[in-house]
């Protein structure tokens, strides 16, 4: 039923709830779990002289996310199947991109658990990618602990 499964990747809290229920996923299924992490291109630090982008952003940002590949990967267990990507852009629309690319059957996501005025101004990256996905999204709050 499920043999591809996207695990988006930010090594927030979020994520770290998301883990345990992708790999629940990915050993009933026996699926391979995509572990993503996206390069947010519009934190880009861009020289005001000559709007270049900084490639020591790039390389810290590269840097931060294939580490949050490497750990999220880590905390899956071994016996599932892993596959880990870094891609840059604009996250949900990555991650969307990514689904319909790779074929996947299901996204497993974390939250970040914002209300009021920081969700209205800053959004939720998986609320967008629930409404557009192709295919269906398992998202998971961080716990209160």
């Amino acid at each position: 039923m499920y043999d591809d499964i996207l695990l988006p990747t930010d090594n927030s809290a979020g994520t770290a709830a998301a883990v345990e229920h992708a790999s629940e996923l990915a050993s009933t299924y026996d699926a391979t779990v995509h572990v993503l992490s996206v390069m947010d291109t519009r934190n880009r630090f861009e020289s005001p002289s000559s709007g270049i982008a900084s490639d020591a952003w790039d390389d810290a940002e590269r840097e931060r996310a294939e580490d949050a590949v490497a750990d999220t990967a880590a905390d899956l267990p071994e016996r599932v199947e892993t596959e880990g990507v870094v891609r840059s852009g604009v996250p949900r629309t990555v991650i969307l991109e990514y689904a319909e690319e790779a074929g996947v059957d299901m996204i497993v996501m974390g939250t970040h658990g914002r209300t009021g005025l920081d969700h209205y101004l800053i959004g939720s990256v998986t609320e967008k990618v629930v409404r557009r996905a192709p295919v269906p999204v398992v998202s998971v709050r961080p716990s209160d602990d």
